[in-house]
């Protein structure tokens, strides 16, 4: 039997068939190559149509068909790994009714800032475990108020991957996880937000029916099956964001479990059975798809807008005549400059409002250029060196709130390709790096095959998942890490 994982990026479209006899990924392929365009129409704003991401997952499953060896006529049950915090918007004819607000617009802080207030810190921290801040309510919210003939046109509200079951299944509906990422859950009562909702006036018949995250959701639609070519019937078995299907791909589904990632955002995620709130807004909780009414799992995540979205700038910016530079060269250039880059510091915050200074709007920055002693080297290890301790400062947080921070497991791509990167990563924060083969869109297919019922357990379902490498904190090298730091620290925009 096979299974197929979408992961529906703001970069990309990635997808994985999984083989279920061995437990390994057949195929795989992304589509685009080169990054998908996120409009701004205005600064702050970050929007992309999702038809768009329809388009992909189409053009990118005929490339994955045409590999060898798979049959899309085997494929049993279908993941869905999505960009969390989106807004899509729908009519009762299923079209969309504007182009999706993604998760790094930061339009919504005032509205999710006004909601903290009137609703009270006890009522957000207790039954949210978050300020409404600038999550999928907020954007929802700003809809309501700057463009009220769309809202009077809604039929459903629903994440990016609530969008592609739909047009996979004709099928609207959604999950607890998904909901807690956009403030719509609420963790105390265990059902929708209602007075969030009743605040704004927003009738609760907008939130689609909630299905398990792991478990039979839908099944694939005649139509969709044709523009596929896989067969109808096929189950919809599993619907995560990214950030929590990034976890459940590296088998962090326990509590004190920790996962990262650092592809155009960084986050570092952890797991707790508790409902931990941070007052201040710094890093946030969501329900985690392993979650169960009585086994609870949450996660704790951290994250910082401008991670690998900061490296691919720096990339464009070196490109000549429109061709880029390979990220090999560029990373052979970092490994050679020493640690701290001679002074040169950068701010990776240029992607919109960052939670871990409480939405606020920073922007990047490059500090104490010398122009007769830094030269690319320098400046290419100061981004991965910035990326680093932007997400030191939320470890610190996690860590306040009773996390368990000595082990961290991480994919095999993105940043954490890069050995100066995935070396800083664990100096700074002083965990072992353990790096697994694996990917969002191939957690997603383990997942489908998990939900479907194919394999009996989740140790059964991640036993083949292979460790490639482990990197420890280096005891004569933390020192200098630290003292980087401090100095990134101590530059920070007040």
């Amino acid at each position: 039997m096979l299974f197929l994982g979408i992961d529906v990026g703001s970069s990309s479209v990635k997808l994985s068939i999984l083989d279920g006899t061995s437990g390994k990924p057949l195929a795989a392929t992304q589509y685009p190559e080169t990054e998908l365009a996120i409009s701004s129409p205005q600064p702050g704003w970050a929007e992309q149509h999702p038809d768009l991401w329809w388009d992909c997952i189409t053009k990118g499953c005929e490339q994955l068909f045409a590999k060898e060896g798979v049959d899309p006529l085997k494929i049993e049950a279908i993941g869905i790994s999505y960009q969390m915090h989106g807004l899509v918007l729908v009519d009762n004819a299923q079209n969309v009714l504007r182009p999706a607000i993604i998760w790094c617009d930061s339009r919504a802080v005032p509205y999710g800032d006004a909601a903290l207030e009137a609703l009270g810190r006890d009522y957000c921290f207790e039954h949210l475990l978050n300020s409404p801040g600038n999550f999928t309510a907020a954007k929802l919210r700003w809809v309501q108020d700057k463009e009220p003939e769309t809202f009077e046109k809604i039929h459903k509200v629903m994440l990016p991957g609530d969008f592609v079951a739909m047009k996979l299944s004709g099928v609207i509906n959604t999950t607890a996880s998904g909901l807690s990422e956009g403030t719509l859950w609420d963790f105390k009562e265990q059902d929708i937000a209602h007075s969030l909702l009743e605040h704004w006036g927003v009738s609760a018949d907008l939130i689609p029916s909630i299905v398990p995250s792991i478990g039979e959701q839908s099944e694939v639609s005649a139509k969709a099956a044709a523009q596929l070519g896989i067969r109808a019937g096929v189950k919809i078995s599993y619907r995560g964001g990214d950030q929590p299907n990034n976890a459940l791909s590296l088998n962090v589904l326990e509590p004190g479990e920790v996962a990262a990632t650092a592809g155009t955002s960084g986050v570092i995620y952890g797991v707790t059975d508790k409902p931990a709130a941070d007052v201040e807004s710094r890093v946030n909780t969501f329900l985690h798809v392993t979650s169960e009414p009585e086994a609870p799992r949450n996660g704790v995540l951290v994250c910082v807008n401008g991670a690998g979205r900061s490296y691919s700038w720096l990339r464009q910016l070196l490109s000549v005549d429109g061709k880029p530079v390979d990220y090999r060269l560029l990373n052979a250039q970092a490994e050679a400059t020493p640690i701290g880059s001679e002074g040169l510091i950068f701010h990776p915050f240029g992607n919109g409002a960052e939670r871990i200074f409480q939405n606020r709007n920073m922007g990047a920055q490059l500090r104490n250029i010398d122009l007769n002693r830094h030269g690319l080297g320098h400046m290419v290890r100061s981004v991965q060196e910035g990326i680093v301790f932007a997400l030191n400062q939320g470890f610190d947080v996690l860590k306040s709130l009773g996390g368990s921070c000595d082990v961290v497991r991480v994919a095999q791509g993105n940043m954490f390709l890069s050995d100066v990167f995935a070396t800083a990563f664990a100096n700074t924060t002083q965990a072992a790096v353990e790096i697994f083969e694996t990917d969002g869109a191939e957690g997603a297919a383990r997942a489908a095959a998990l939900g479907c019922g194919y394999f009996g357990s989740a140790k059964e379902a991640f036993s083949s998942l292979t460790r490639v490498n482990v990197i420890e904190p280096n005891a004569g090298k933390v020192g200098q890490y630290e003292q980087a730091y401090g100095e990134w620290v101590a530059a920070l925009p007040q």
